[in-house]
């Protein structure tokens, strides 16, 4: 399907719209809702809809508890580490929340040359990370055959024994042939943000760029990469924009169509809220504010809903914030993100303008250092992925519970991994206590055996062990 063919949409703005108007859940509804989702199977629309008109901060609280609960049992303590890398910030549409907007004529611009992405990737790797997420404006200097060549300069940088083990990519909407080329150079998860499922809003914050303008080529961005052979798919709203209510349905609704058409829904779900950017002006007055106890209940009713996706908190939002909700659904962080284009290997010497202002500024270290006293496992892990654990395969794997099994023992090598090689002694003392209680706790024996063994070549020097 090619820019100028468009499928029908599959979100009903009005129906969805309909559903959030409904009276709140009495108590004994509430409870037949959430003792289906500690069943672990998920959540259907008119569910999601009933919990997202619940206001009673004690019912809230229930909401919160059972994504707790569906957290710790599908994901245990784990916590997946990543970051961004800014390829440029160069852009042809005119996003009214965003400072990359074409109309920003105080930004300095710049296209990363595969040299800089070099020095930047270097960067991140000499601090412990080994998933990056590459990221640009839209425009013709940064197209496919730049990201192409971009993700094959980035799994090529080596610092000592570390180099990205996985690659996941955040560009704008491609037709089928340049997803299967992305397909070819090995990357991970697509991730594209719909900005927000309303197309009426749509319009009015897209006044101009192309295809960017265009909500239904937007909207089937993931028909297309999916048939370009893309496994894994990450969708996203930028909370502030719409309803949040509304965005909620939608997302659902989204991923039903995925899973009805393809067997498969999101990998992903990315929960940015509107951040101030400069010379964006819808960040001065935010159309549709979350509140900090709204966008906490989001988390935790999209975990119960969608129980096998990942969910991914940036460091858009601060350090209490997602500390908190690390326990109630969160899966996947950022980590000593910078949003500047040669931010990480230029440091303060970079000039080029952020896409928008960040909430948690700690280095990687210090977020690892903070989560191992709550006796979370800092993870790096990218075995599935090289295992083919992918797609359809993960989810068959992760309802069941199965996947466990992987997730568990190949967070704790590349803990132990980053604990080796990047930590100060502090922090290494700390985890690898941690890594011993947790081995502690494995009940089946020939798991422990196995493990053990793994953690012992580690010691010994071996690197990127995985089951």
């Amino acid at each position: 399907m090619d820019r100028h063919e468009k499928e029908k949409p599959f979100i009903d703005r009005d129906r969805l719209y309909g559903l959030i108007e409904e009276k709140a859940p009495s108590a004994s509804e509430l409870n037949t809702i959430l003792n289906k989702a500690l069943k672990f199977k998920g959540l259907d629309q008119r569910e999601v809809a009933s919990l997202l008109r619940v206001s009673n901060p004690g019912q809230i609280h229930q909401i919160m508890e059972a994504a707790r609960t569906v957290k710790e049992h599908i994901y245990g303590r784990r916590l997946v580490f990543f970051a961004p890398v800014y390829t440029g910030n160069v852009c042809v549409n005119n996003c009214l929340y965003c400072a990359f907007r074409s109309d920003n004529k105080s930004l300095k611009r710049t296209v990363l040359t595969m040299r800089e992405i070099e020095a930047e990737v270097a960067s991140l790797l000499k601090d412990g990370h080994k998933r990056i997420l590459l990221i640009c404006g839209e425009s013709e200097r940064n197209g496919t055959d730049y990201m192409c060549e971009a993700i094959r300069t980035t799994y090529a940088v080596r610092e000592g024994e570390n180099y990205v083990r996985r690659i996941n990519i955040e560009i704008a909407p491609l037709p089928v042939e340049d997803f299967s080329r992305l397909k070819k150079e090995k990357i991970g998860t697509y991730v594209c943000f719909q900005e927000t499922y309303d197309p009426v809003l749509y319009k009015e914050y897209h006044p101009a760029g192309t295809p960017k303008a265009d909500y239904d080529y937007r909207l089937t961005v993931f028909d297309r990469a999916m048939q370009g052979g893309i496994d894994d798919i990450g969708l996203g709203v930028l909370f502030g924009l719409a309803d949040y209510r509304f965005e909620i349905l939608a997302l659902m609704e989204h991923a039903h169509h995925l899973e009805a058409v393809f067997g498969c829904g999101p990998h992903t779900i990315s929960f940015p809220r509107v951040e101030p950017a400069d010379n964006a002006p819808l960040t001065k007055k935010i159309p549709y504010p979350v509140s900090d106890d709204d966008f906490k209940k989001i988390i935790a009713i999209i975990r119960i809903s969608l129980p096998y996706t990942g969910i991914i908190l940036s460091t858009r939002e601060t350090e209490e914030m997602r500390t908190e909700l690390f326990n109630h659904g969160v899966s996947q962080i950022s980590a000593g993100s910078r949003t500047n284009p040669g931010a990480y290997s230029k440091g303060g010497d970079h000039d080029y303008g952020s896409q928008f202002s960040l909430g948690d500024h700690r280095s990687l270290e210090e977020v690892i250092s903070s989560i191992i006293d709550k006796e979370y496992i800092p993870s790096f892990c990218t075995g599935c992925y090289r295992k083919g654990r992918v797609g359809n395969d993960f989810m068959d794997l992760a309802k069941p519970g199965l996947i466990k099994e992987f997730c568990m023992p190949n967070a704790v090598f590349t803990f132990r991994e980053y604990l080796l090689d990047f930590a100060s002694p502090e922090t290494k003392e700390r985890g690898l206590h941690l890594i011993d209680k947790l081995l502690s706790d494995v009940k089946k024996k020939s798991l422990k055996t196995r493990m053990t063994s793994v953690l012992n070549q580690i010691d010994h020097g071996a690197r990127d062990l995985y089951f």
